[in-house]
């Protein structure tokens, strides 16, 4: 252990350790949880204060030795060299004040080596060089804001496109598939197993534009804002130039908060991403339930798709495969679901100039786009890819529905339909021998009326 001091006082610290006293003593403070800040979030946290000092540089703020070794070090962060050294509980200040100090730490004290050795000489200090013009109150909210734009542009949005896209693809490989519907779990008039398909597929795609459209907000960055939002301590000209830098490293679209109090004190856009992603999470949920359904059985059930068959599913039942990936799935999408309910309640909790539930903001949120991303790109390759359609067994069932008599009401009116549909089910027989032995209708006319494939097309058949 080391000595180290802070304006509170000596703190004892590692002795191999980045960090420093203020984040020892968050350290202390904070052993709730196992859970940490995100290699997407520390990505961020590393652009931000590089960009900073390379601007503060530019600017003549910071002299060039510390500049230079602060770009570095944060590279360093923003690369993940140093990701052991992010030691700090999500649940802790509420500002995120605790992982800020605990980054400016870091990285002056991995400057500090770098241009002077181990005694420390020339020591870049964590508040003067690393933090200059800057506060935790616009650092921790532009770095959410950073980490979710990178996050949605570079892992969610492409996987995705990649998931609607093999949905397309299906739809397109079950056209001629044709299979009885089903509303309130009940029998329905027919589809095609590509219309189905088609549903899933758009699905996907109106959620991949939610997305896209919330995108602008997540752009507008609070940097410059520092402590409660005029920008006390941030020279003319500095956030602004450090936001181009980031845009330029990444190619995102950032710009500086056009009202610097909102970005602060709300975290509306950060809801509204999170309003977006959970809306995913129901379509994604609705779409491998209803494959976990058709799927079911194979012998006893709907079994109109095969699944492919990734594992035994029993350790007591032999030749049992079940549907995990959807079952993943939809966990998946439960769990983003209730990171939405918490991201929610945080975004209510900003109290005048600053929200103080940030770290969760951030947790939820990057992993509610980091879930959605795995379990979209896996659902596909293991899960979608595979999917093979029981042609003969799903218009088998579709030419025992007797709700197909639905087609024959413009000849014989609903209620000869429905007396044909209640003697055919309670005598096995299908509708169409119903409707000849009662004389409503030609053996010619029922089979034309009764194309199952017509039907599925829409309007009525004469």
């Amino acid at each position: 252990m080391r000595t180290e001091r802070d304006s509170m006082g000596e703190v004892e610290v590692p002795d191999k350790a980045f960090y420093g006293a203020s984040t020892q003593r968050a350290v202390d403070n904070f052993a709730i949880s196992p859970l940490r800040f995100s290699r997407r979030f520390i990505w961020a946290l590393g652009l931000v204060k590089g960009s900073a000092a390379r601007v503060a540089k530019a600017q003549g703020h910071v002299d060039a030795t510390r500049a230079d070794a602060i770009v570095a070090a944060a590279d360093e962060v923003r690369d993940g060299i140093l990701d052991d050294q992010f030691v700090l509980d999500i649940f802790q200040t509420g500002s995120g004040t605790s992982t800020n100090t605990n980054a400016n730490e870091v990285i002056a004290n991995r400057a500090s080596i770098s241009i002077a050795g181990e005694d420390g000489a020339e020591r870049v200090h964590p508040n003067d060089h690393v933090n200059f013009g800057q506060s935790s109150n616009d650092v921790i909210p532009t770095t959410i804001h950073v980490a979710a734009v990178a996050a949605l542009h570079e892992e969610l949005l492409p996987a995705m496109d990649a998931l609607a896209m093999a949905l397309r693809a299906k739809s397109v490989e079950f056209a001629d598939v044709v299979k009885s519907g089903r509303t309130h779990l009940m029998d329905a008039t027919p589809v095609m197993l590509g219309q189905e398909f088609s549903g899933y597929a758009t699905q996907v795609e109106k959620g991949t534009a939610r997305i896209e459209a919330v995108l602008p907000d997540l752009e507008e960055l609070a940097l410059g804002g520092t402590a409660v939002g005029t920008g006390l301590n941030s020279p003319a000209g500095f956030a602004p130039a450090v936001i181009a830098d980031m845009a330029e490293i990444t190619g995102h679209a950032f710009r500086e908060a056009d009202n610097h109090f909102e970005a602060q004190a709300a975290k509306d856009a950060a809801v509204n991403t999170s309003g977006a992603l959970k809306t995913v999470a129901v379509s994604l949920f609705k779409i491998a339930n209803d494959i976990r359904w058709l799927s079911s059985g194979p012998r006893t059930g709907i079994a109109e798709i095969a699944l492919p068959a990734l594992q035994p599913g029993s350790s007591i039942m032999p030749g049992k495969v079940n549907p995990v990936m959807s079952e993943m799935m939809m966990q998946v999408c439960a769990q983003v679901i209730g990171n939405d309910t918490a991201i929610t309640w945080g975004g209510a909790n900003g109290n005048f100039e600053l929200n103080v539930m940030m770290p969760l903001i951030a947790h939820n949120l990057l992993e509610s786009i980091s879930l959605l991303t795995n379990a979209a790109d896996a659902f596909r390759r293991r899960c979608i890819d595979g999917i093979g359609a029981n042609v003969d067994h799903a218009r088998h069932l579709a030419e025992r529905n007797i709700v197909v008599v639905t087609a024959l009401n413009p000849h014989i009116g609903y209620d000869k339909g429905a007396a044909a549909a209640k003697e055919a089910f309670a005598t096995g027989r299908n509708v169409g021998e119903v409707v000849i032995d009662n004389g409503w209708l030609t053996p010619d006319q029922v089979n034309e009326f009764l194309d199952l494939e017509r039907m599925t097309q829409g309007g009525v058949i004469d």
